[in-house]
């Protein structure tokens, strides 16, 4: 059973909206067992939307096209799939009458355009409408099976769990395909994709042939590289015991050699991790931020209960608040020996158990004779001081993202996390 989700709307050509549609229809998919291997977009054209249909039915058993079931003149998914079938569109008396309460019901007077929607391709069965006017399709052709759906997202998404996930899973289980389609994400940070690749490259060849685990990478801009982990099992319990192999395997080979840069899986994001490892040791953190201005404070407060660890922060942006406010000696402030003494004098104000510190040169100049995206980030626990140096890349507000994930990775790593 393959399935092929065809995406219909000039406006996604036009990217003015971004197909969030066809990416919740393959994480459905995917987690019902049901392999999904090609998306399409294009236009509202009628002879463009026949030829993408037609691409669609050379390599998959089902197709789910999303949009133009609308009223308006560019809503002609229904024409397609009739010229499609070879048959005439014909308007159900009784879709009329469940378009025209639903307007009556809101207070409101039909428009005649609306009788687009009750109109049918001979053979079709309906998706009755809950939650808008425009009802959606199966539509058989040949061996194949068209279900058509609006554009809207929660519109969409009921149809799809109330109707076509269904019918579907029925379909997969008459051929005797039923699977578990499962995936684990894997977060890193502070190694390169490319690196990763490299060390991963055998594990990859590994599984060319392996119609049960796949790999993949996705790259996740200041949010570091993510390693993908895919198990196709034939029960929840096979495929997740294939998962925490792989995962435990996938490990073993990055941290073999490029050490500690696995710090969460799936949604988990470095703050996350911070505010773990704070919590298992019962401990509390306060923050002094120079180049980063608050970015480091305002991923912490992101994690839910942050108030329970997270003691608040000082912006010393100018320098003459780091000598005054944090009691950092005079003189040059992008240097490791700065990045301690703001963080001691910010563990001291707000009367936490560690604090970090960040201080280094965004950009466009160098500052106190260091180069751009030259970063320090100072760690205080208890009497206990250290530093580290960072070298981030990019323009000014790709340093500031990068180096303040950059700084809580470093205080992960300084507590071994």
């Amino acid at each position: 059973m393959r399935v092929e989700i065809v995406a219909i709307g000039t406006e996604l050509l036009l990217g003015q909206i971004a197909d969030t549609n066809a990416q919740w229809l393959g994480e459905q998919l995917a987690a019902n067992g049901i392999a999904s291997h090609f998306h399409q977009h294009v236009g509202d054209n009628h002879e463009r939307i026949i030829a993408a249909l037609r691409v669609a039915m050379s390599r998959s058993d089902a197709i789910i096209t999303c949009g133009g079931l609308g009223p308006t003149q560019d809503d002609i998914t229904r024409a397609a799939l009739a010229d499609l079938m070879g048959v005439e569109l014909v308007e159900q008396p009784e879709l009329v009458s469940v378009i025209r309460e639903m307007f009556t019901g809101r207070g409101r007077e039909m428009p005649e355009n609306n009788l687009l929607q009750a109109q049918v391709p001979v053979g079709a069965a309906v998706i009755p409408q809950n939650r808008g006017t425009a009802p959606g399709l199966i539509c058989p052709v040949g061996q194949h099976t068209f279900y058509a759906v609006p554009g809207v997202p929660y519109e969409m998404q009921e149809m799809f769990e109330r109707a076509i996930l269904p019918d579907l899973l029925a379909k997969a289980q008459a051929n005797g395909e039923r699977a578990v389609i499962k995936s684990r994400v894997l977060r890193t940070w502070g190694a390169a994709e490319s690196r990763l690749a490299e060390v991963l490259a055998e594990r990859f060849v590994d599984l060319e042939n392996n119609p049960r685990i796949t790999l993949a990478f996705l790259a996740s801009g200041i949010e570091g590289i993510k390693i993908r982990i895919t198990a196709r099992g034939t029960d929840e319990a096979n495929a997740a015991a294939l998962i925490a192999e792989e995962e435990s395997r996938v490990r073993e080979i990055v941290e073999s050699t490029c050490g500690d840069v696995f710090f969460g899986v799936d949604d988990e994001t470095m703050e996350y991790a911070i505010a773990k490892l704070l919590i298992e040791r019962g401990e509390t953190l306060a923050v002094a931020e120079s180049l980063t201005g608050g970015l480091i404070a305002s991923r912490l407060v992101n994690v839910s209960g942050a108030s329970n660890w997270f003691r608040g922060g000082v912006v010393s942006y100018a320098s003459e608040v780091k000598f005054d406010v944090l009691n950092v000696p005079v003189g040059p402030v992008v240097s490791g020996d700065a990045a301690e003494a703001m963080a001691k004098g910010v563990r001291e104000l707000l009367k936490s158990d560690i604090a970090i510190s960040i201080t280094g040169v965004a950009g466009p100049e160098e500052q106190d004779g260091q180069p751009v995206g030259t970063v320090f980030v100072g760690i205080a626990i208890g009497v206990s001081l250290t530093h580290v140096q960072l070298r981030v890349p990019g323009d000014r507000q790709r340093v500031r993202n990068y180096a303040a994930i950059g700084a809580l990775n470093a205080l992960r790593q300084h507590f071994g996390g």
